[in-house]
């Protein structure tokens, strides 16, 4: 898929809008930001400095779990970035530890005493822990605390196809969202299709992957030279073609305002292919397979 900017299934947006202005449609009818920004492992004095930087730049997307150990730095950035609380999403995950239903549902709540906000507006499963099997409770824990007001939007991350339709099938609830590892070396075709099918917003964690391998990439470096962009750009700018929410980490203002720079120019069909040919099966960063991995 090469040209424009998908912001809803089947649905398409021109090139040269701004980051606050280019929204993705949720099936919850939410709505996410084009771009996100990471903030694993940012915490302490600099970590808020670097958030409230970040929202300051123009990100309306903060993405952090509990297993993280930054939420606390989250809610004191949101609150000194001078940015309105009800332009930003702020988003978090529930860890694996905290399956079991009536741990989810107080987990969730520490999360708020510890941003010291009232709602948050995603909360997603950070794991689906096949084996203990106990992610279809914690989804159900969601749902209710979705229905009683304090999550806005509710979502999952690394959930396969058939955790997916599990959750699906046993609550009648579909996520909004599903983060998943995806990247020019592992871009996650059948995934994203998967997704999209079912309605769901893929984004994508660490979405430049081995950040230092992909800058130096033949096949990127020459995209880049093309249109006068840096590699890490244009990576950006594939992720928003394909219609994925990319959530990059910069500590630096200067970073963080280039990787917001991706929204007035377009790569062609064929860029967006050859980049995407360059997936590989060995292409996971820290060989985390959903299927066996169990988060703490």
């Amino acid at each position: 898929m090469g040209g424009r900017i998908a912001t809803a299934v089947g649905e398409e947006a021109p090139i040269g809008t701004s980051v606050a202005g280019m929204t993705h449609t949720l099936n919850d009818g939410h709505a996410l930001p084009a771009i996100g920004f990471g903030t694993y492992p940012l915490g302490g004095p600099t970590g808020v400095e670097a958030m409230a930087s970040a929202l300051r730049q123009g990100y309306r997307l903060i993405d952090s779990a509990v297993n993280y150990e930054n939420e606390g730095a989250v809610g004191e950035a949101v609150r000194r970035s001078g940015v309105p609380r009800e332009e930003i999403v702020v988003t978090s995950k529930l860890p694996g530890r905290h399956h079991a239903y009536g741990e989810a549902k107080t987990c969730v709540y520490e999360s708020l005493y510890r941003m010291q906000l009232d709602h948050i507006d995603l909360y997603l499963i950070h794991w689906p822990n096949p084996g203990v099997d106990r992610y279809v409770e914690a989804w159900q824990a969601l749902v209710d605390l979705q229905r009683d007001g304090v999550l806005r939007s509710i979502g999952v991350s690394n959930f396969l196809p058939d955790h997916l339709d599990r959750i699906i099938a046993e609550t009648g609830v579909t996520p909004a969202v599903n983060q998943v590892e995806l990247h020019p070396f592992f871009p996650q075709a059948l995934q994203r299709q998967v997704d999209a099918e079912r309605g769901i917003r893929t984004e994508a964690w660490s979405p430049l992957g081995r950040a230092q391998e992909i800058m130096h990439d033949p096949v990127i470096a020459g995209v880049a030279d093309a249109h006068g962009r840096t590699p890490a750009q244009v990576v950006l700018r594939w992720h928003l073609q394909l219609g994925t929410i990319p959530l990059p980490k910069a500590a630096s203002a200067s970073r963080q305002l280039e990787n917001l720079s991706v929204f007035d120019f377009e790569l062609d069909a064929a860029q967006m292919a050859a980049i995407t040919a360059l997936g590989r099966s060995d292409g996971r960063l820290f060989n985390a397979d959903p299927a066996t991995h169990e988060e703490l």
